[in-house]
């Protein structure tokens, strides 16, 4: 009631802002007002309706059942069962089944509204060429599909519209429509067709209609806000979410609602304002909406306005929260569905198996079908076989009987004598041949099957695709390898598709054309052997499966002989039948011949153009007999009202060849109701079931009683979803009404058995898999002998294990059971079924449902697929349809809202996807339908192109692992104990210790570089320090020693003299990567100056890239800025200006005009800890962070990367790195003074232009040792992919190189780093040169892969523990396992412990936790104007809460762990190897887990070839994922299922928001690394310009 109360209110809320707004008038909004409150008014209480009768379907007691003759259990006989019932019906009330005859009833006549007659008639006009196929039209379930929908009424979904790109918008409706195609006939396969539903004729119909139409004007239920990209400003619709946001309240505001854990703490309360009804608007700020975030933040955007819509609905989750504890280590047990306790369970006695009617033994029945023909083909050769219609409806072509005789032969005879040679035929008995024909010429194909028949080889007909488009099963022909010809009529233009080019890949075949002109006459004396029936195969039948595979069925002569005998006697035929046959080839075309009866065959094409075709030809022939499908009833209804002189009373039988649908009942009752007057009489539609394995399965036999009505049941849905049979009243919304298909056939018995598992016998109330055991039915798949067991050879068994019969069953693939008197009933396929939590779903009931929706013009000629994909081991359930081209994105929106309500109140099921495409784009069969296994396959590779999608993960997955919990902290004993117990030491690791290297290092006398230099520019003057190429590889520029000194001293002359710096002033330094950057550093050293090295603002770039410029000179408090001219130049530009505030710049010094005296003095520090430099850095977390590092530790850190490195004067080393922070910057400037060896520069900028540059100059210079960056690997790895062979060509040569190191502050790219290697293997790149190093803010390297020590290893661990912050090594390969690389050697002079992040405790080994380090090179702290000194002392300071409590360490801000391996270190030690698993800053906590954005990414990127970035991050607990595409923008919507899927599958972590934008949007450092903060600021402030943005409910 109060959630009623709360919709009222929105509804009011948004009724009175249109008031207010000027929308509609005083009297408009009060009548308004009134219509939307009466709807929540307490209605009186109606009467409750009789419990519904449990259905047992049990038969009283009778009379002696006849037994088969090997079973233990009773066969009951059909006609004895018929008779019991007739006098269990005259003696009382009906046995325990509810059965329900006459028109259905319309509802209760207090739920309809009137509606105003303008609107009425505009909804009343319906196009002729038909909306929904009828087959699925059934006006109860419309009514219970709109009452289920009025339920939700107004219930606002609160879930947001996507955003779409508009150039995606427009494409997506008018641009992309293609004429409509109109051969849109339905496959069995679940697909529908048809255009406009048939106008009602009764009364009640058209009362029904105005209850829709007055459910679609005042039911709208879903609201949608504007959608960033295609509106702009604020709209309507977002004011008035606004306006409903502002009326929310969430009870708690202390931290946002996590919506991942499945509860239900935060309830929405709304406010009721007192007195009036206008609203309270938020406050706007521009365009945007000013909301309250969980937490209570103030966030400007449409688009949080749209993820805080989409928390507040996924805060009452639908599904039962789960049952929360916490599952220990990586034990993480996937949700198991818990029986539903209240579930219904069938309760009737095991059911007995029925036996159909003895098959008469008629004297003058022929022995074989060939014998039948020879029969009538002499006796009465001038009688007509088959007469073929035009596409205007006149005879084509009259085949007779003699004709049709004669020419088999004719093309018997060419078979056998005239392929091949005397000696050497080319075509044996027993071999297959196809038969390819289109549907329009049904006499050709019949002469060549009997042909064949006659000349003993085995057809296998092959439709023939009518365009080109469609997908078809052509290829079945190379499943049948000996195929040997191929027989075809002549193509005269009819068959497009037959010319060469869609054939390309079929096997040798010889074509052989059958029409007459092109055969040899067979001699008078030559006549062909005809045998009485036996068990050859007579014909092979295809089917195609659920996943699209196809199969032969085989069918032998015997059963083809015994299924005409048991048709013949099922349906009386007699030879003066005239029968009419819609346009498919058919087992009908075999009876004919049996009983030379006259089949009128009407092709598709006439079909398409004149639906009422056949109707017109059974009165012109008066035929007895005619076989339609449930769309050509539709069809037929639609187009009637044009003819008057129908006349249907020559009718006998009209079968309904698809009876098996259970929806096939909506059509036959519609088609009665509209023809009786034309003389239908309703005994005569008799729906029968059938199917490729078992032909024809049951029949309702044609009766002269009108009085018997046909058998109907009303079934709860809920039931069926269990396999249960209960009856239902029809006013229940959730009922399938389903017709009875006649009795079994003659000669047949048939069971219900559980559809999975071994094949034990059902209980009368409960649905099973029909099985029938008969000589006419198929008998194997041809050529796979393990499937063809499981089908046609099933023995049922009893309860007690017994088989009931020694005679095999055959598995039908329908599923149903068998009801009083026989009857048998079909309420769904096995192919269309779904499985869902334990529950069964039948696709065709789904697309019913869907179809009922309105507007039922929406889905475009009713094409919907509806299939299951398996996500996280449970199926989940797909919908795809075609839109109308005219639709917009509001009414798509609203549509599939509208579906998923309707399907949830119907079904109970949630639907995972619901995709919508353009009209007429999805894949079709031979006859138009909808190739169901295609769209599937299409849906999974991401190539479906859909042009809207709504995903419903949080709402269908039910089955995730339980939320970890935190546990209470263990105290410092239980820690140590449990080490102990469990083996497991302290995780704790260190590099050399400094103090006992022995080693002839001249420099560690002095303490301070700039004596380093002196000293060098003294003893060594001409030594070669730095070499700078330029892009095409010659040097730019060198520098001496000496050279180096004397520039050094001029700057600090221009720094103390023009500058009027003291000691201690901070310098920026603004200069592009070269030797100016290191001359301007060494100056300032001379003067006493603090340098801090910032890399220039891009000249193309200027707009974002010099305000970071300007913020570190800021926030380093420089009082110079010293710079090259052209820089200079650039800085006091126009558009710098327009980017910052050039007047706050400190003094520029333009360092390329030095003064030429020396200083009087070098300055000497004079304490070690003093400042020398300090090193600013934006973290991947995207915050700037200046770090101080003193003298002292910049000697050390200088001497601890000589020693790892082995550098010396004769050394050179490349190095291809931005020289701006951490370890680029140290190897750019510094360790070539304190070391001596030759650095030859590469500028990264500089491989854009030229890719090869960097390993060319590693080769001609003979290069041992090099640095490079993430960056520049993947630059040479995707630029010279293609070029190593010319590469080799030009003499380059990395066999010289030892060590190659990355320098990344970041877990290792693995996949990287070994392509690279394999790339360039082949040019003498040795794979163990290749390695990592790691380093962070508090220490700028703390691993680097030395010379001396052991090859970097790798291990596998398993990503389910880590996400426990558990270590569990796994094997290469095995599921979940993810791969890790050491990130390096640990450096001399360092020692690491790995700490618990929370309670700084040491952990074992065996846990995940931060890196924390010791060592001299650390530096000294943040340095920050406000000096947040909590900050400073934890991360620089920090000390271990137990065990050695006295070291200080310095925080990394990383996860890691240690492993001991089985190498030894160069001193003879076991090597302990140091894995950096990721940022503590970027690691997500959701669902109580930690999960490392990398992972998922990794993931993301593998699961579509256009996807080529990833960045995640979260937003209020939700997951959001941006994708770069690099494809179409069409491809956008494809990403966002797979993503979903992907995530799900390997992570178990449901995708809150999808969004697709452009290549290059997702920010990078210069590092290489992504900056998902800055994103996540970006998207919050809709600065992405996405693609497209999906929010996945």
């Amino acid at each position: 009631c109060q959630d009623g109360e709360c919709q009222g209110l929105k509804l009011i809320t948004k009724c009175s802002f249109s008031f207010l707004t000027g929308d509609i008038t005083q009297k408009g909004y009060e009548k308004k007002r009134s219509k939307l409150i009466g709807a929540y008014l307490p209605q009186p209480p109606a009467a409750n309706g009789a419990a519904a009768v449990r259905c047992r379907l049990q038969h009283s007691e009778g009379p002696t059942r006849r037994m088969l003759r090997s079973a233990n259990i009773g066969v009951c006989d059909i006609r004895e069962a018929a008779a019991r019932d007739r006098a269990a019906s005259t003696a009382g009330p009906r046995p325990l089944f509810y059965f329900r005859f006459g028109v259905d009833q319309a509802l209760p006549q207090e739920r309809r509204t009137p509606v105003t007659p303008s609107s009425s008639s505009r909804y009343h006009r319906r196009r002729s060429s038909g909306s929904r196929d009828e087959r699925y039209r059934s006006d109860v379930h419309t009514e219970a599909v709109q009452a289920a929908l009025a339920k939700h009424k107004e219930r606002k979904m609160a879930v947001p519209m996507p955003s779409k790109r508009r150039s995606l918008v427009v494409q997506t409706s008018m641009d992309a429509y293609t004429p409509p195609d109109t051969s849109s006939g339905s496959e069995d396969e679940g697909s529908v067709q048809g255009d406009s539903q048939g106008t009602p004729t009764s009364s009640q119909g058209s009362i029904n209609m105005e209850h829709w139409i007055s459910q679609a004007i005042h039911g709208s239920t879903t609201s949608t806000t504007s959608s960033s990209s295609t509106q702009s400003g604020g709209s309507g619709a977002a004011h008035r979410l606004a306006d409903v946001m502002a009326q929310t309240h969430i009870e708690n505001h202390s931290a946002p609602p996590d919506v991942t854990t499945y509860t239900s703490e935060h309830s929405i309360q709304v406010e009721r304002p007192q007195g009036s009804t206008s609203s309270r608007t938020a406050p706007k700020y521009g365009n945007a909406e000013l909301m309250e975030t969980g937490d209570g933040v103030p966030v400007s955007s449409r688009v949080s306005a749209k993820i805080q819509q989409l928390v507040n609905t996924l805060k009452r989750p639908k599904r039962p929260p789960l049952r929360e504890f916490f599952v220990d280590d990586f034990e993480e047990l996937l949700e198991v569905q818990q029986p539903d306790p209240n579930q219904p369970k069938p309760e009737g006695a095991q059911m007995l198996a029925m036996r159909g009617e003895q098959l008469g033994v008629v004297t003058n029945w022929p022995p074989s079908l060939e014998a039948a023909l020879q029969r009538w083909g002499t006796i009465s050769p001038k009688a007509p076989c088959l007469t073929t219609m035009d596409t205007n409806g006149k005879p084509l072509y009259i085949l007779t009987y003699g004709k049709l005789w004669t020419r088999s032969m004719k093309v018997a005879y060419n078979i056998l004598h005239k392929l091949g040679t005397k000696q050497e035929p080319m075509v044996r008995p027993g071999d297959r041949v196809a038969l390819v024909f289109p549907n329009n010429d049904p006499a050709a194909f019949m002469v060549a099957f009997y042909g064949c028949l006659l000349a003993e080889v085995v057809p296998v007909p092959i439709e023939v695709p009518l365009t080109r488009k469609v997908k078809n099963e052509f290829f079945f022909a190379l499943l049948l390898k000996p195929i040997l010809k191929v027989m075809t009529s002549h193509c005269n233009g009819q068959t497009p598709s037959l010319k060469k080019p869609l054939h390309l890949s079929w096997p040798k075949l010889l074509w052989f054309v059958t029409e007459s002109k092109h055969l040899s006459k067979p001699p008078r004396d030559w006549f062909p052997h005809i045998k009485d029936a036996n068990n050859d195969t007579a014909y092979i039948e295809y089917k195609t499966c659920k996943d699209g595979s196809v199969l032969g069925v085989t069918v032998t002569r015997i059963a083809l002989l015994t299924h005409c005998q048991a048709l013949t006697q099922a349906c009386g035929y007699t030879e003066d039948n005239t029968f009419v046959l819609s346009y498919e080839f058919d087992s009908f075309l075999f009876q004919s011949v049996m009983n030379m009866m006259h089949v009128i065959s009407i092709p598709y094409s006439l079909m398409k153009v004149n639906p009422l075709s056949w109707i017109q030809k059974v009165c012109q022939y008066k035929a007895k007999v005619a076989c339609v499908k449930s769309r050509d009833m539709h069809w037929a209804l639609v187009a009637h009202r044009d003819q008057r002189d129908i006349n249907l009373s020559s009718l006998r039988m009209l079968i309904v060849a698809d009876g098996a649908n259970p929806w096939s009942i909506s059509s036959c009752d519609a088609f009665l109701n509209v023809f009786q007057s034309k003389g239908l009489r309703q005994e005569v539609i008799c729906p029968c079931a059938s199917s490729p394995e078992a032909l024809t399965v049951a029949i309702r036999r044609p009766t002269d009683d009108s009085n018997q009505p046909p058998g109907r049941g009303v079934l709860s849905m809920h039931g069926l979803t269990y396999g249960v049979i209960r009856v239902d009243s029809e006013e229940k919304l959730s009922v399938l009404t389903v017709q009875d298909v006649g009795l079994v056939m003659p000669g047949a018995i048939m069971c219900a058995v559980k559809p999975d598992g071994i094949p034990q016998l059902c209980r009368t109330d409960e649905i099973g898999e029909l099985c029938v055991c008969a000589i006419a039915t198929g008998t194997s798949y041809y050529g796979l002998s393990g499937m063809t067991k499981n089908t046609f050879e099933v023995f049922p068994m009893t309860s007690s294990g017994a088989p009931i019969s020694e005679y095999p069953f055959i598995r039908t693939g329908l599923l149903g059971f068998i009801g009083p008197g026989g009857l048998v009933f079909v309420v769904g396929k096995m192919d269309g079924l779904m499985v869902v939590s334990g529950r069964r779903h039948n696709a065709d009931d789904i697309v019913a449902t869907a179809l009922a929706v309105e507007p039922m013009k929406f889905v475009y000629r009713g094409r919907i697929a509806v299939f299951s994909v398996t996500v996280l081991h449970d199926e989940r359930i797909v919908i795809v349809a075609e839109q109308r081209p005219d639709s917009t994105e509001e009414d798509s929106f609203q549509w599939m809202s509208r579906v998923l309500q309707a399907i949830d109140s119907i079904h109970q099921v949630g639907v995972y996807c619901l995709a919508l495409v353009p009209a007429n784009t999805l894949p079709k069969t031979p006859l138009g339908g909808i190739h169901l296994s295609e769209t599937k396959q299409l849906f999974l590779e991401g190539a479906l192109h859909p042009c809207n999608v709504l995903m419903c993960p949080h709402t269908c997955v039910t089955n995730l692992p339980k939320p970890r919990q935190k546990q209470p902290e263990i105290g410092p004993a239980s820690v140590m104990v449990g080490n102990l117990v469990s083996g497991k030491r302290i995780a704790q690791a260190s590099g050399r210790d400094l103090g006992q290297i022995e080693d002839n290092d001249q420099a560690r006398k002095f303490l301070f570089l700039s004596e380093v230099l002196q000293w060098r520019a003294q003893t060594t003057p001409d030594h070669v320090l730095y070499t700078l190429l330029n892009c095409r590889g010659t040097i730019a520029n060198s520098l001496t020693c000496v050279q180096l000194h004397k520039r050094a001293e001029k700057i600090a002359v221009m720094l103390m003299e023009r500058g009027h710096l003291q000691d201690g002033d901070h310098v920026a330094l603004v200069y592009p990567p070269g030797i100016d950057l290191i001359a301007a550093f060494y100056g300032c050293l001379y003067a006493g100056c603090v340098p801090i090295t910032v890399r220039p603002p891009h000249p193309q770039n200027i707009a974002t890239t010099l305000p970071t410029v300007k913020m570190i000179v800021e926030v380093s408090r420089s009082a110079c800025l010293m710079t090259t001219q052209l820089i200079c130049k650039l800085l006091r530009s126009r558009e710098a200006a327009a980017a910052v505030d050039v007047r706050t710049w400190p003094p520029i010094l333009d360092t390329d005009d030095l003064p030429k005296k020396r200083p009087a003095q070098i300055y000497k520090p004079s304490n070690p800890d003093t400042l020398a430099y300090l090193d600013f850095s934006v973290s991947t977390t995207g915050m700037l962070a200046g770090v101080k590092m003193s003298h002292a530790a910049t000697s050390a850190f200088c001497r601890s990367i000589k020693l790892q490195c082995e550098l010396y004067p004769s050394r050179e080393v490349a190095i291809c790195l931005d020289p701006y922070c951490g370890l680029g910057f140290v190897l750019w400037c510094l360790c070539s003074v304190y070391s001596g060896h030759q650095s030859i520069l590469i500028p990264p900028s500089e491989l854009e232009t030229n890719p090869a540059l960097w390993l060319l100059a590693v080769s001609q210079y003979k290069v041992r040792d090099t640095f490079c960056s993430y960056s520049v690997m993947e630059l040479c790895t995707k630029g010279l992919g293609s070029q190593t062979e010319s590469l080799k060509a030009r003499g380059l040569d990395l066999s010289r190189v030892r060590t190659c190191v990355v320098v990344a502050e970041e877990r290792p790219r693995i996949a990287l780093t070994q392509s690279f290697s394999k790339l360039f293997k082949d040019l003498g790149l040795h794979p163990r040169a290749v390695s990592t190093s790691f380093g962070c803010r508090v220490n700028l390297a703390i691993c680097l892969q030395g010379t001396s020590g052991p090859d970097p290893t790798t291990v596998y661990v398993d990503m389910r523990a880590l996400r426990h912050d558990r270590v569990r090594l796994v094997e290469r390969g095995s599921p979940h396992s993810l791969p890790l690389m050491e990130s390096g050697k640990i450096l001399p002079g360092v020692r690491i412990i790995i700490a618990n992040p929370e309670t700084k405790g040491p952990l074992g080994d065996s846990h995940l936790g931060e890196i924390w380090v010791h060592s001299a090179h650390n530096a000294s702290g943040y340095f920050t104007i406000y000096g947040d000194e909590s900050l400073q002392s934890d991360h620089f300071n920090s000390r271990l809460s137990f065990g050695d409590t006295q070291t200080i360490w310095a925080r990394t801000g990383y996860l890691g762990f240690l492993r001991r391996t089985e190498l030894t270190d160069a001193n003879g030690e076991r090597h302990d190897a140091l894995y950096v698993v990721g940022a503590l800053d970027e690691a997500m906590e959701l669902r109580g887990m930690r999960y490392h954005p990398i992972d998922i990414e990794t993931s993301v990127i593998r699961a579509h070839k256009s996807v080529t970035e990833c960045a995640v991050f979260t937003w209020t607990n939700l997951l959001v994922v941006v994708v770069e595409l690099d494809g179409s923008e069409q491809e956008a919507l494809d990403l966002v299922p797979l993503v979903t899927n992907v995530v799900l599958e390997e992570h178990y972590l449901i995708v809150g928001v999808v969004v697709v934008v452009d290549i290059g949007v997702i920010p990078i450092n210069s590092r290489g690394e992504k900056q998902r903060m800055h994103l996540r600021d970006g998207f919050l402030a809709d600065q992405l310009d996405p693609i497209y943005v999906a929010y996945n409910m």
